[in-house]
């Protein structure tokens, strides 16, 4: 009836989502047998290059915010399939994209915890990674309130990467002349020590889920100025990838190579207070407006 109800519009159908790697329609079935009913021997296509996992979710958020919703038990099973693909991931992220409640997210994600690897870190539904341990960005914020005691909880937040609140936590603890990481946290980061080796291994895994928040969303994707910032981002680029790009710079280059590199970094890191801000002027200086 949908299809056919299609069909029978004079509107021009929007164009399909297509996974470019295999050709599967992620978005538009529909849309897809809709043409074909009326003759069209073409349709415009959008194709997405990211991965099945990646082409799964979007599948997903498209026919929870259009066409025909899915049903619960569909919702259900898609679910228990981010939780394992996306893990890293948090309730709030997959609720966005599924249409579930935070607290039905939580519940399947409890009984696949055998079937999960063992994270420290969830990236939410606004891409960034926040810890499950506070313990080491509360030792940062304690660093930091040592020599800068008149500090903002805004800005010892964002240095040692935790929640203004916690930061608040902390700054009352050192008055107190307590223990700024509580005993409990302290004791699941002892039980969650991992080697150097293994920690650049979940780095890796972490930078790659925030690369894949911003490639599954259309309005990266899709845009011209989208694509150059996730290349910009270093899409792709793993611990590994970093050190056989090291080797490659010929010695005689290394000096600029570090000047350009630690320009860079100045330039990224005064992009992301400024977009952390919200101060569009800065914004448009770095993108030459």
């Amino acid at each position: 009836m949908h299809v056919r109800t299609l069909a029978e519009s004079d509107i021009p159908l929007p164009p399909i989502v297509v996974h470019r790697p295999t050709m599967c329609v992620i978005d538009g079935r529909h849309r897809l047998r809709a043409a074909h009913l009326r003759g069209e021997e073409r349709v415009s296509v959008t194709f997405f290059d990211g991965d099945e996992r990646d082409a799964f979710v979007l599948s997903v958020l498209a026919n929870t915010h259009r066409g025909l919703p899915l049903s619960d038990a569909d919702r259900r099973a898609a679910v228990r399939r981010i939780v394992l693909t996306h893990a890293h991931w948090s309730d709030g992220a997959i609720a966005a994209v599924t249409g579930l409640s935070s607290k039905t997210i939580a519940g399947i994600r409890a009984c696949a915890t055998t079937e999960l690897p063992e994270l420290h870190s969830r990236i939410g539904r606004d891409g960034r990674t926040r810890p499950l341990s506070t313990a080491a960005g509360r030792e940062a914020a304690r660093l930091y309130l040592e020599d800068n005691p008149d500090a903002s909880l805004r800005e010892v937040a964002r240095v040692a990467g935790i929640a203004p609140g916690t930061v608040r936590d902390v700054r009352a603890r050192l008055r107190r002349g307590d223990d700024p990481i509580p005993p409990k946290v302290r004791a699941g980061e002892q039980r969650g020590t991992r080697s150097p080796a293994v920690a650049a291994e979940m780095a890796d895994v972490e930078v790659t889920s925030s690369l894949r928040v911003l490639r599954s969303d259309p309005v990266l994707r899709f845009s011209e100025h989208g694509r150059w910032l996730l290349r910009a981002l270093g899409e792709g680029m793993s611990n590994a990838d970093w050190e056989e790009a090291a080797a490659a710079v010929p010695g005689h280059l290394a000096g600029l190579v570090v000047g350009l590199a630690r320009e860079n970094s100045r330039r990224w890191a005064e992009f992301a207070e400024a977009l952390d801000a919200g101060q569009p002027a800065v914004l448009l200086r770095h993108a030459g407006c």
